[in-house]
């Protein structure tokens, strides 16, 4: 799957949640998409890795301690 690819998911997601809300004013959109696109690539990358904080990190182009602290964030760390 290309960068275009994906992009065009989060275009599509975007417009059906826009459509969801029947003309209600969206709020906080960016923390939204972020936090939903956030979790999963973390599990993904985190089973990939088989759990490896440093290379999860370095696949992520993060620091590890930043890394710790999203998987907290998202309550991932066991």
């Amino acid at each position: 799957m290309s960068k275009k690819q994906i992009a065009e998911c989060v275009r599509t997601s975007l417009e059906e949640y826009l459509k969801d809300l029947r003309g209600a004013e969206p709020h906080g959109l960016h923390d939204l998409f972020i936090s939903a696109a956030e979790k999963p690539l973390l599990e993904v990358v985190m089973q990939a890795t088989q759990g490896n904080q440093s290379k999860a990190a370095d696949w992520l182009g993060i620091n590890r301690n930043t890394l710790r602290r999203k998987l907290m964030d998202h309550k991932l760390l066991k």
